[in-house]
C-alpha cells in the first residue's frame, strides 16, 4: 500500500532523476525531512540519468595522465567558454555557474564520486573534438571518462542514500505525485499541491497512465524543482527551436522518455521563477531508430569513430570540420540549412567493428554490468558489438551490401532514399578512397583520422586504421540513415550560485531552488550555446548537491 501523503517537510524535491537524488540526499544527510516525488511509477528512479551512457568531464585526471593526455585548468576553461559562446546579459549567472563547475570538474569531484564507489573505465574518450582552431570551439583533449556501470553506476550510490535515509524515516518517496502548481505564500514558495495518478506496473521508460484518483497538498520549508527539460515533447522543442538551427524538423526521434515534457518549468514560471535561454537545446544528428523501442519514435545515438563518410540526403559529403564526433551543432545546422530530416553514414564493416559505440546504459552490458571477459570480446575482438550487431540484422536505418551499387540501392528504398544522387555517392566514396592509398592527403577527415591514432586510446578501442572503404577486405558495404535526436535543454530556471530560483527583478524567490537540467545544469544554462559531453550528469551532480545543501542550511 502506498504511503500516506504527508502534511509537512522541511524540504520538498520535485523530480527523482539524478539532480533531484542528489539533493534528496545531501538535504538529508544535513539532518532534514525530505519529500521526494515524481509523476512517474518507482521504477522510473533514477530518471533519464539511468539511461545515459554514463560519461562524466573530468580535467587533469589520473586517467588522463596515465593515458599520456596533458590538460590543465587554463586549457578546460580555453575550451568551455570558447564552446559556450556566452553573449546575452542572461549569462551573467551560467558564466559563474561554468567558472564553479570547472573548478569543481578539475578538484573536488573526482574524490568526492570515489568516496561513493563510483570508478572509471580507464581509457578516457575525447568526445566534442571540435576541428576549428585553438580558441574555436570543441575538447583540446579527451575528457569523457566513462563510468564503470554507466548511467546506473552513477545513479546507484546517490539512490541507495535516499533509500537508506528512507528506511531510517527522514526521507518519504512518493510516486505517481504529479505536480499542478508550486504553492505561494505573501511570494514565498511553501511547498506543492497537483494529482496523484494512479498505480501503474509499466516498464521503466515506457509511458504511464494519466488516470487521476487523487490529490495531494504539501508544506515544506524549501522546494527544489528538479523535473528536467523538454526533450520528450516535440511540440514544445519545435516552439523553442532557434532561427540558428534552421527550421525545425518534421520528423524526430526521441532521446528520452516521454516523462521529460517540460511542464515543470511553465509551472515554476507561474509561481514567480525566472525562464531564460529557452532556445538553447542540444540535439544529436546521429539517430537511429530503436528496434526494440520503450517509448514512442524512440532513438539511439550512435556514438561515431571519426571515419565514416558523412554524407546529406542527397548525398553531398558534409565540409570540413563537419566528421563524425566533431561538432554536434555544427553539424545539425548545416544538415537543417540542406531541407531535409536525415542523413547518412557511408562506412565498411572494419570501421563499424572498431568505431560504433550505441549511447545508453542498456546497449552497453559489458560497461553497464561491470563484465571484463564481455568487455574484452566485445571491444578488442573481431566482429561488431553484440548491441551494433542488433541494428545491423534488425535496424530499420542500417543496410548492408557487398558492393557499392547494391548499397546505394537498398539507400534508396528506404523512406526519403529517392533524394538520393547515386553518381554523387560513388564520387563522394572513390575520391576519399583514392586520398587512403597515399600518406600525403589533402583531406581534412583522413588527416584527423592519422592524427587521432596518435592518441592510445582511440588506437586501442576507438579508431580503425585508415583503409579504402571499398576495399574488399573490410566490407561486406554499410549505409546507415541518421535522424535527428532530442536531449538536451540548455537553458532553464535561472539560478543563483546557491542554486536558488531568481524572479524577474533578479532577486531570489523565497523557499524556491532548482537543480539539473531544470536549471539548465546551473544557473539557467551554464553551457551556453554548446556543450563539451560529459557535463550533463556532471551538472545534475554538481547542481543537486548545491540546491540541497543550500536548501538545507537555509532552513
Amino acid at each position: 500500500m502506498a504511503a500516506p501523503t504527508p502534511v509537512s517537510t522541511d524540504v520538498l524535491v520535485i523530480g527523482w532523476g539524478l539532480s533531484g537524488l542528489v539533493a534528496a540526499a545531501e538535504a538529508a544527510g544535513a539532518g532534514r525531512r525530505v519529500v521526494l516525488l515524481d509523476q512517474e511509477s518507482r521504477v522510473n528512479l533514477g530518471g533519464q540519468a539511468w539511461w545515459s551512457f554514463g560519461g562524466l568531464f573530468l580535467v587533469d585526471s589520473p586517467e588522463q595522465r596515465r593515458m599520456g593526455i596533458r590538460d590543465s585548468a587554463a586549457l578546460a576553461e580555453q575550451d568551455w567558454f570558447a564552446t559556450a559562446g556566452f553573449d546575452r546579459a542572461e549569462d551573467a549567472w551560467p558564466r559563474r555557474w561554468a567558472e564553479a563547475y570547472l573548478h569543481f570538474a578539475h578538484g573536488e569531484k573526482r574524490a568526492w564520486l570515489r568516496a561513493k564507489g563510483v570508478r572509471f573505465f580507464p581509457v578516457v574518450g575525447w568526445a566534442e573534438r571540435g576541428g576549428y582552431t585553438a580558441t574555436g570551439p570543441g575538447n583540446s583533449v579527451p575528457r569523457f571518462h566513462i563510468v564503470w556501470g554507466t548511467g546506473p553506476g552513477v545513479v546507484a550510490p546517490f539512490q541507495a542514500a535516499v533509500e537508506e535515509a528512507e528506511r531510517l524515516g527522514r526521507i518519504t518517496i512518493l510516486p505517481r505525485h504529479r505536480v499542478g502548481a508550486l504553492t505561494m505564500q505573501n511570494g514565498v514558495a511553501v511547498g506543492a499541491e497537483g494529482d496523484v495518478l494512479a498505480a501503474d506496473d509499466a516498464v521503466r521508460g515506457a509511458a504511464g497512465t494519466q488516470e487521476v484518483v487523487g490529490d495531494f497538498r504539501i508544506r515544506a520549508g524549501a522546494t527544489i524543482v528538479t523535473s528536467g527539460g523538454i526533450g520528450g515533447n516535440h511540440d514544445l522543442v519545435r516552439a523553442r527551436w532557434p532561427e540558428r538551427l534552421g527550421a525545425p524538423p518534421e520528423r524526430m526521434l526521441t532521446g528520452v522518455p516521454a516523462y521529460v515534457d517540460g511542464a515543470m518549468l511553465g509551472t515554476a514560471e507561474r509561481a514567480g521563477a525566472r525562464l531564460v535561454n529557452g532556445d538553447r537545446m542540444w540535439h544529436y544528428v546521429e539517430g537511429i531508430r530503436n528496434h526494440s523501442p520503450v517509448w514512442a519514435d524512440h532513438g539511439i545515438r550512435i556514438l561515431p569513430g571519426p571515419s565514416s563518410l558523412w554524407l546529406d540526403a542527397t548525398g553531398r559529403r558534409l565540409p570540413v570540420p563537419l566528421f563524425p564526433g566533431f561538432d554536434t551543432l555544427g553539424t545539425l545546422a548545416h544538415l537543417r540549412a540542406t531541407g531535409h530530416d536525415h542523413s547518412w553514414f557511408v562506412l565498411s564493416s572494419r570501421i563499424v567493428e572498431k568505431e560504433f559505440t550505441l549511447s545508453g546504459s542498456e546497449q552497453n552490458p559489458d560497461l553497464t554490468g561491470k563484465d571484463l571477459p564481455l568487455l574484452v570480446r566485445s571491444r578488442l575482438g573481431k566482429g561488431a558489438a553484440g548491441p551494433v550487431q542488433a541494428f545491423l540484422d534488425r535496424g530499420a536505418d542500417f543496410v548492408v551490401r557487398n558492393d557499392l551499387d547494391a548499397l546505394i540501392d537498398g539507400m534508396r528504398v528506404l523512406p526519403g532514399g529517392d533524394l538520393l544522387d547515386g553518381t554523387q555517392v560513388r564520387a563522394e566514396v572513390e575520391a576519399r578512397d583514392r586520398e587512403v592509398a597515399n600518406d600525403f592527403t589533402k583531406d581534412a577527415q583522413i588527416a584527423m583520422l592519422r592524427s587521432s591514432r596518435a592518441y592510445r586510446g582511440d588506437r586501442l578501442v576507438r579508431t580503425a586504421a585508415p583503409h579504402r572503404i571499398l576495399d574488399p577486405a573490410a566490407g561486406p558495404l554499410i549505409a546507415v540513415k541518421l535522424h535527428v535526436l532530442t536531449r538536451k535543454s540548455l537553458g532553464g530556471i535561472e539560478t543563483d550560485l546557491q542554486g536558488r530560483a531568481l524572479g524577474a527583478d533578479g532577486g531570489p524567490v523565497a523557499g524556491l531552488y532548482a537543480a539539473g537540467e531544470a536549471s539548465g545544469f546551473g544557473g539557467g544554462g551554464m553551457h551556453g550555446y554548446r556543450a563539451l559531453e560529459g557535463t550533463f550528469l556532471g551538472g545534475c551532480l554538481f547542481s543537486g548537491r548545491i540546491a540541497g545543501r543550500a536548501a538545507a542550511a537555509a532552513l
